[in-house]
């Protein structure tokens, strides 16, 4: 897919990997607070949103968190665009999701157009490909099978099965020495695919400007976490100035 910005937007924000949950209320409401104040255009979130989404019907339970979690992203998709990509906590999000917050779902990878640049936003998941147990599972649960079974079960069981998922993740990353990241030479393949000189993708949790030689460049988000020593919640900001250039800089959501 191919997104062009129209000539009104001269600011766009990224954020990814914030991982709400209901046991993390500090994050929850600097991510309530960012969105509502952002001076931004327009907002992209390349996955991660959720910690765990295990259907849209969620969402639809009074009083929930998913529920005010809905109600923030209602608000501001009436005030600016807001886009959506899944990622690989929250890929059971859908179209009820989508209407319910008036926000429009961004296929994973899209091209942006904007400030005359092409600008390649993926979650990067999809790019660490040294992963092959992980690569595996998320061909597995990405299949239309996978996912028609699972959201077949009651609420209560699919939240049952979403956190002996998580539990699993969880243990990999105990024993494991090296975290996989996103492979370059897949990353340059993809971005000459897409005629894209920069990726912008989350993911890997490792926030920073990565070049790939023959003037492509990746640069990666960061995670959210307000109960970190210092608290995270990075936002990534493309600007356009009045020659047409656009600026990239990096953020506290605070200043957003």
């Amino acid at each position: 897919m191919e997104l062009q910005a129209p000539s009104r937007w001269r600011c766009v924000d990224f954020i990814s990997d914030i991982h709400l949950h209901a046991a993390d209320p500090l994050t929850f409401a600097a991510w309530r607070t960012y969105l509502r104040s952002t001076s931004a255009d327009a907002v992209f979130i390349l996955g991660d949103l959720f910690e765990v989404w295990v259907g849209d019907d969620s969402a639809q339970i009074a009083n929930s968190f998913e529920a005010d979690c809905v109600a923030v992203l209602q608000e501001v998709g009436r005030r600016l665009p807001l886009f959506i990509m899944q990622g690989n906590r929250d890929f059971l999000m859908g179209p009820d999701l989508m209407a319910l917050s008036q926000a429009t779902a961004l296929p994973d990878p899209t091209v942006l157009i904007f400030a005359g640049q092409r600008w390649l936003l993926s979650h990067g998941d999809a790019l660490c490909v040294d992963d092959t147990e992980y690569q595996a599972f998320r061909r597995e649960v990405r299949s239309a099978k996978w996912q028609q079974t699972f959201l077949a079960h009651s609420l209560a069981q699919r939240q049952g099965i979403a956190r002996g998922i998580r539990e699993h993740s969880q243990s990999r990353k105990q024993i494991a020495t090296e975290y996989a990241d996103v492979d370059g030479p897949e990353a340059t393949a993809i971005l000459n695919q897409r005629n894209s000189d920069h990726l912008i993708h989350g993911h890997t949790h490792k926030p920073g400007q990565h070049p790939l030689g023959a003037g492509k460049m990746r640069t990666v988000l960061s995670d959210w976490d307000a109960n970190a020593v210092p608290p995270r919640a990075e936002v990534l900001r493309l600007t356009q100035h009045a020659n047409g250039a656009a600026l990239v800089t990096r953020l506290p959501a605070a200043l957003a």
